[in-house]
């Protein structure tokens, strides 16, 4: 009988915390205000979910986080945490550090609220992960579900609502975009499924077995995050010309 694997897992990327642990059988999850609350929620949280399941933290296999793309700060408050806690379990000899790409989870919650725990683990499914980057920007990357793995297609991509194009094997959209870009998103994409959906928890312990089986651990000082866009900040001027631009082109197509 394969062994039963024990996982704790968090996300701190959008303005959702959300934190789930796992002992192979049972799951316990917490979700909360993300963002900057999210450093000072974050390991209390943990804790009052480890002892709520009654499990210690050097029971657990490995710390399994959302890795990015996403807020800064969220991400170096997954990092920092997914870290502190990996070095300092296990009597100091330290456990596993799995991140995930958000996107990935992204697209897991979708499939999984689409196809419903009940689905076989192979039905294969494209689904294509959408998050808000904010200044007028989002994260695209397209992800393939089959054989009970799910593998990313190409590279994640920070781009304008508008240039969205999508895989041909797209089936399946994900993410909170839908409501944010409503006006800006290609029309062909109302031909598609639309499911809001964000990186939780309970996606990232879903995706963790068999990607620690594909050897994805690292060890807790090869834990970091994924920034795809290196500019954090607009100036005034910046801000002030894209509101001009988008104001043009949304006058243009009147």
């Amino acid at each position: 009988m394969p062994k039963l694997l024990k996982f704790l897992a968090f996300d701190t990327s959008t303005d959702r915390m959300s934190v789930a642990v796992t002992d192979g059988v049972r799951v316990w999850q917490h979700s909360g205000p993300g963002g900057a609350q999210a450093s000072t929620t974050l390991i209390p949280a943990i804790l009052a979910l480890l002892a709520e399941s009654g499990m210690a933290l050097g029971e657990m296999d490995a710390v399994v986080f959302g890795r990015g793309p996403g807020s800064f700060t969220g991400l170096r408050t997954a990092c920092a945490v997914a870290q502190g806690l990996a070095f300092g379990a296990s009597h100091g000899a330290g456990i596993a550090v799995l991140p995930i790409d958000t996107l990935m989870a992204v697209a897991e919650e979708a499939r999984f609220q689409q196809a419903g725990a009940t689905a076989p683990a192979d039905a294969p499914v494209t689904v294509t992960a959408l998050l808000d980057a904010r200044m007028d920007e989002m994260y695209v990357q397209s992800y393939e579900f089959g054989r009970g793995l799910c593998t990313p297609l190409k590279h994640c991509e920070l781009i304008r609502p508008e240039n969205l194009l999508l895989e041909p094997s797209a089936r399946l959209l994900a993410g909170n975009v839908f409501d944010v870009y409503a006006a800006r998103l290609p029309a062909g994409l109302a031909a598609l499924p639309c499911v809001a959906a964000f990186p939780t928890a309970t996606a990232l312990l879903r995706l963790a077995p068999a990607l620690a089986a594909a050897g994805q651990c690292v060890p807790a000082a090869q834990a970091l995050p994924l920034y795809v866009r290196d500019k954090v900040a607009q100036t005034t001027d910046e801000r002030a010309q894209a509101k001009a631009k988008t104001a043009l082109a949304a006058a243009l197509e009147r």
